[in-house]
């Protein structure tokens, strides 16, 4: 089983919010680090980094959920393949 660490931003879930999946996060990363990456691209809704549920350590991979589809997709295109810490994200 998993936990999800998780924080929103207090903005309403609209019909042009996009939810997008970020894999070969660092482990060490926590959720304000994810959103910091994200939010140059546009408001980031809410993040979530799931994690092990014994241990409490990362899978290495989240959720970003940006308040609208060209905010998502400059995301995508900006840090899909960026390398951070060594580990080439997946978006």
């Amino acid at each position: 089983m998993s936990e999800v660490a998780e924080k929103e931003v207090s903005t309403p879930a609209t019909a042009t919010n996009k939810k997008l999946y970020v894999g070969s996060l660092p482990y060490s990363w926590s959720v304000e680090q994810l959103e910091t990456l994200f939010t140059p691209f546009g408001r980031v809704s809410s993040t979530a980094i799931v994690s092990d549920q014994v241990t409490r350590k990362s899978k290495g991979f989240g959720f970003v959920e940006m308040d609208s589809e060209e905010s998502a997709k400059k995301a995508m295109e900006a840090l899909n393949g960026k390398e951070i810490e060594g580990r080439p994200l997946s978006v």
